[in-house]
């Protein structure tokens, strides 16, 4: 985790260093000028008291991030975000700036949030057969934030993209709008997405599906957090266009996600045959269940690396290779 501590001035990385025993399950680390610094741990998170960051901290820590030249990384301020080597993302909050409504600026940048990416292998593995019938299937994944819908949509674009078995290899197209699947540090995947994945970083979903499909004939269109309208007639033009596509939703249910205005035209166009629903208990990453485009559950066992799995149950992670 050197490339987390680097973005710290020597003395609060040291104590970072004796303060965090357990690097597997942080999950953030929240920086709030003058406040004391906030771990946050996937079951709970601790306030180290004694460890409040000023003013010069927060400066040393924005230098960092930006590598000494704000001012190339101005569009990644202006969204609020910036992704550093590893993958990891710092989002970042202060006095906005605006201009005609819009966010021209963010100024007094105080407060830091660091994201730590990790990326879980193999939890896609067991659904394979039935996201597959002689073609990937059209799939939503739906759940709340943090329940592990990115993790898997990552690891189901790395399958696709290398092939596995009798799974064909695909060639896939990310958008990645927040930066968050791939996690493209310069152009370049921080994250292993595949040996046939091709990237639109830090692009609008709408206007990237677009220009993927112009441009690198994908099989696959692949992208996180869909919403808007425009989102839904990007999303129904891939396949008009024969484009397999592969999305994520913010959602607690099926029911919840079809009954949002803005995504109508995909039930009413029976856009996907796959619904898979996520919850974050008993940890994120619990697939709750996988249904049809008619409303019926898909279920099924399957033996993988020596245990016995029904769908119902929270999917373990595999062993981290890079095998497939």
């Amino acid at each position: 985790m050197e490339e987390i501590l680097r973005l710290f001035p020597e003395s609060i990385e040291d104590k970072l260093r004796r303060e965090i025993m357990n690097w597997n399950q942080l999950e953030e680390i929240r920086v709030r000028i003058g406040k004391p610094i906030e771990l946050v741990f996937t079951a709970y998170s601790r306030m180290i008291v004694h460890l409040l960051p000023d003013k010069q901290d927060g400066l040393f820590i924005l230098n960092q991030l930006s590598e000494h030249s704000i001012y190339r990384f101005e569009d990644e301020l202006r969204e609020g975000y910036i992704t550093i080597e590893g993958g990891h993302r710092v989002g970042i909050s202060g006095k906005v700036n605006t201009e005609r409504g819009y966010v021209k600026a963010i100024r007094h940048l105080t407060f830091f949030n660091i994201r730590i990416a990790r990326q879980v292998k193999d939890t896609s593995k067991p659904y394979l057969p039935l996201l597959y019938q002689n073609r990937y299937l059209n799939t939503l994944f739906i759940g709340p934030p943090k329940c592990g819908k990115t993790t898997f949509l990552r690891d189901i674009i790395r399958y696709m993209s290398n092939g596995y078995k009798h799974y064909p290899a695909k060639k896939v197209g990310v958008i990645d709008e927040r930066s968050e699947i791939a996690a493209c540090r310069n152009g370049i995947p921080q994250h292993d997405v595949g040996l046939r994945t091709d990237v639109m970083d830090a692009c609008p979903k709408a206007e990237g599906m677009m220009m993927m499909i112009r441009s690198m004939s994908p099989d696959v269109i692949a992208v996180d957090e869909i919403g808007s309208e425009e989102d839904v007639k990007a999303l129904m033009e891939a396949v008009y266009a024969g484009v397999t596509v592969i999305c994520s939703v913010h959602g607690q249910n099926l029911d919840e996600v079809r009954s949002r205005p803005s995504l109508q035209p995909l039930f009413r166009q029976n856009a996907f045959q796959r619904y898979v629903t996520f919850s974050n208990h008993p940890k994120p990453g619990t697939v709750i269940s996988v249904t049809d485009e008619n409303g019926q559950t898909q279920n099924h066992h399957v033996r993988s690396k020596g245990y016995e799995m029904d769908w119902s149950h929270v999917v373990p992670a595999g062993d981290n290779s890079s095998r497939l």
